[in-house]
């Protein structure tokens, strides 16, 4: 470890070049003059407040000390929770996150704190302070991962959470590294861990995988259910959502790996399923008004999307109405209605046009950040310039065709979408001689990114 210099030595110089005396700084740092002697001398530890103090009146922004404090407080000397946890807080707001790794590794080594560590980290989780958060899991979770308790399940929960990046087989790992722990979540937390996996499985295209953790979800929450009406005093829920909501979506999961396997029927039946379940809840509560104007919504929208699926353009008015109010489902209600126009050779340029903002807007998004349900909308942009590019060189639009093309292609590489990257080739293959002078070097600069380096 590099030496630094002791904080008090940083003081005292700068209270020997400002030419403060012991009792000016106590005035202006509002320090006792007596424990500002102590501290100056060793014999007594600095506060997080008295540093922040300190590090205010000398001109200095918040913080700047934080590294050696940590030396000095928790590596060098005994850690004692008092002092550690107003650290890692701040630490955490501050974002200085090797500060918090090189102190929590340090006293993870003494096992008296992780149940300390881990309330924080769920309090820093429930902040929004994630990343401060999954070097707490990681570590408490690295602590225990002989222990086989709730605690080290709920880590690996939570690391799964917040661990995930656009990169489908990183993703992929964590799944597989997380699912043996699910059996160990309280039974309640199960529903979510479950749903959350099978999202994340969804984002991958592993629809086999999705349809087993449905069906699992399901029989979870009939089990639930049945303990609940046992039980002569309802718990607190711990479950995200309430529990019919479970086997809802599990349902609305079956739906969408039906419509993957082009099962448009049974997709139907599905959904009648999950709406059926929202017309059973009697007096709703208002949080159960909402899921159920939600999933209804879900309900209508779906339906019109699995009729043009199979070929029914007879509804599509009616689709392009409802997603005028539901704006939330444009990109992936496009990307379907394309594919649709794609296989049946069907006109929709007047959808195109009354939704040509969208695009405009949804083209122009930035890089979308790593979480499971960013990374299936990430798919869907790169499917949406796809079909979208198909369905102009089809009408002869050269130009236009290739701009989304590549497009999709620059996207696709940028996230490690292999087959996409390898059907945009395909088609830009079969148009390549019709490619403007820039066209043509756009998409060789993309491959030239794809290329994969030879050893010498």
């Amino acid at each position: 470890m590099e030496l630094v210099p002791k904080i008090r030595v940083h003081i005292e110089k700068y209270m020997r070049e400002q030419n403060l005396k012991l009792h000016h700084f106590s005035d202006i740092t509002g320090i006792n003059v007596g424990t500002l002697s102590a501290i100056l001398k060793g014999s007594r530890p600095l506060s997080m407040n008295q540093l922040n103090q300190i590090t205010s009146v000398m001109g200095l922004e918040k913080g700047y000390f934080y590294e050696s404090y940590g030396v000095e407080s928790f590596i060098e000397s005994s850690p004692h929770w008092r002092r550690l946890e107003p650290y890692l807080y701040e630490c955490a707001e501050l974002g200085k996150l090797d500060c918090i790794q090189q102190v929590v590794t340090h006293v993870t080594d003494d096992r008296s704190y992780i149940e300390e560590l881990f309330a924080m980290a769920e309090s820093f989780y429930d902040k929004g302070f994630n990343e401060a958060a999954l070097i707490l899991y990681n570590c408490v979770a690295d602590s225990e991962k002989y222990q086989h308790s709730e605690r080290l399940a709920l880590c690996q929960y939570r690391i799964f959470l917040l661990h995930k990046t656009l990169n489908k087989f990183i993703n992929l790992n964590a799944a597989v590294k997380f699912e043996p722990f699910i059996e160990k979540l309280n039974e309640e937390v199960q529903l979510d861990a479950i749903k959350d996996l099978a999202n994340l499985y969804g984002a991958i295209n592993l629809w086999d995988k999705v349809f087993e953790l449905a069906h699992e979800l399901i029989l979870r929450t009939e089990f639930q259910v049945q303990l609940q009406s046992m039980r002569r005093k309802r718990k607190p829920r711990i479950a995200s959502y309430p529990l019919f909501t479970y086997k809802a979506y599990a349902n609305l999961l079956m739906a969408n790996v039906s419509e993957e396997r082009k099962q448009y029927m049974k997709a139907l039946e599905y959904t009648d399923v999950y709406e059926d379940i929202m017309d059973e809840i009697e007096n709703p509560t208002e949080e159960e008004q909402e899921l159920i104007d939600r999933f209804k919504g879900w309900a209508e929208g779906n339906r019109y999307l699995y009729k043009i699926l199979s070929g029914e353009f007879e509804v599509l008015n009616r689709y392009l109405d409802y997603l005028d109010v539901n704006h939330a489902e444009v990109l992936t209600a496009l990307v379907y209605i394309i594919q649709a126009a794609n296989q049946y050779s069907f006109n929709i340029d007047h959808a195109l046009n009354k939704f040509q903002n969208h695009i405009d807007q949804i083209k122009a998004e930035s890089h979308v950040q790593g979480v499971y349900n960013e990374q299936a909308t990430n798919f869907r942009y790169i499917r949406l310039f796809y079909e979208l590019a198909k369905y102009r060189l089809k009408q002869k639009q050269i130009e236009l065709g290739i701009e989304h093309l590549i497009t999709s292609l620059e996207r696709s590489s940028s996230c490690n979408e292999d087959l996409m990257c390898i059907k945009c080739i395909d088609l830009y293959g079969k148009y390549r001689h019709f490619a403007s002078k820039t066209q043509e070097e756009q998409y060789t600069k993309l491959i030239d990114k794809l290329s994969v380096p030879t050893f010498q």
